[in-house]
């Protein structure tokens, strides 16, 4: 084996393993997307949250009690899980009225944004250089987001909106999860404090907005919280290994889960432009992944003398 395939295997082995990662986050999320959209039929959101907030945040203490070496909870980043802490509770507020007033599936539409505005924040918040390919690549999801959107501009609603803000408070989560997780390396700690805060916070209303719950209800709060606790840790460990303008284009494999699940759960079918869409955006991801494999000595740079992109020798 030579030295460059040497080193391209070294150098793809995490981005498999990111890839990897977020597509298991994908259909993690999405089931635990689909009991938010049952509880918003009948519920409140703090009737959710507060409960599930509670269960994940032991699970992390137990987690960490139970481990070889016991790394406790403090982080590293206090400032910047303050951040996080904040954005990961409004957004999931938000995320929770978008799923009562859209489709399942179109919420997809502004779940497929985030690569946009994590571009935009990666650069100068956690100084990743965005290449003018991944550059390219996130244009074209831009051309999938649009197919995707069912009624066009003209049918922008309360849920849209809602939607949107809970895009742009996801985005400052994982963008603040990403520069975390570069600096610490307890990952319980970036599952605990965002639960730690929705328990306070959604209890603190909870008084406000209680309904009696029937033991099924009980019951899938209780699988949500376990399948969320899922879902936040192997994303953040995704973020650990890829930039987070990599890791968001993959989650729009979610789509695919979404069609599933808001077909046979909820009788909501997308149109074919939304599919068309959907398989734009999933090109995309694939090719900022692709580009994220070349190590930095293989990728073509551009000659000042001639002109011409060139490949760097060994």
């Amino acid at each position: 084996m030579s030295v460059a395939t040497q080193r391209r295997a070294l150098f793809a082995a995490p981005v498999i393993a990111g890839a990897g990662l977020t597509a298991c986050y994908t259909f993690l999320i999405s089931g635990a997307d689909a009991i938010t959209k049952m509880f918003a039929a009948g519920y409140a959101a703090p009737q959710l949250f507060a409960l599930s907030g509670a269960i994940v945040a032991f699970l992390c203490v137990l987690f960490d009690r139970l481990g070889q070496e016991p790394k406790g909870l403090r982080t590293r980043c206090p400032a910047a899980m303050a951040v996080r802490v904040m954005a990961t509770v409004a957004g999931t507020l938000a995320f929770f009225y978008a799923f009562r007033l859209l489709p399942f599936a179109e919420v997809f539409v502004f779940i497929a944004m985030i690569p946009l505005f994590a571009a935009l924040v990666s650069g100068p918040v956690l100084g990743e250089r965005v290449r003018p390919q991944a550059w390219a690549a996130l244009c074209l999801g831009a051309v999938g987001v649009i197919c995707l959107f069912p009624g066009g501009v003209a049918s922008v609603g309360t849920g849209h909106l809602v939607a949107l803000a809970a895009v742009l408070l996801g985005t400052v989560s994982m963008v603040a999860s990403r520069y975390i997780g570069t600096r610490d390396d307890n990952l319980l700690t970036q599952v605990f404090y965002p639960n730690l805060g929705l328990m306070l916070v959604m209890g603190l209303a909870l008084p406000f907005v209680f309904t009696p719950m029937t033991t099924a209800d009980l019951g899938w709060a209780v699988i949500y919280a376990g399948v969320l606790f899922g879902a936040r840790w192997v994303l953040v460990a995704a973020l650990r290994l890829l930039p987070a303008y990599v890791v968001t284009p993959l989650m729009n494999l979610q789509f695919l889960w979404m069609v599933v699940i808001g077909a046979v759960i909820f009788g909501e079918m997308p149109s074919a432009v939304v599919y068309i869409g959907a398989a734009i955006v999933i090109v995309a991801g694939a090719w900022l992944v692709w580009d994220q494999t070349l190590p930095r000595s293989d990728r073509p740079v551009t000659s000042r003398r001639t002109g011409r992109r060139v490949v760097p020798a060994e």
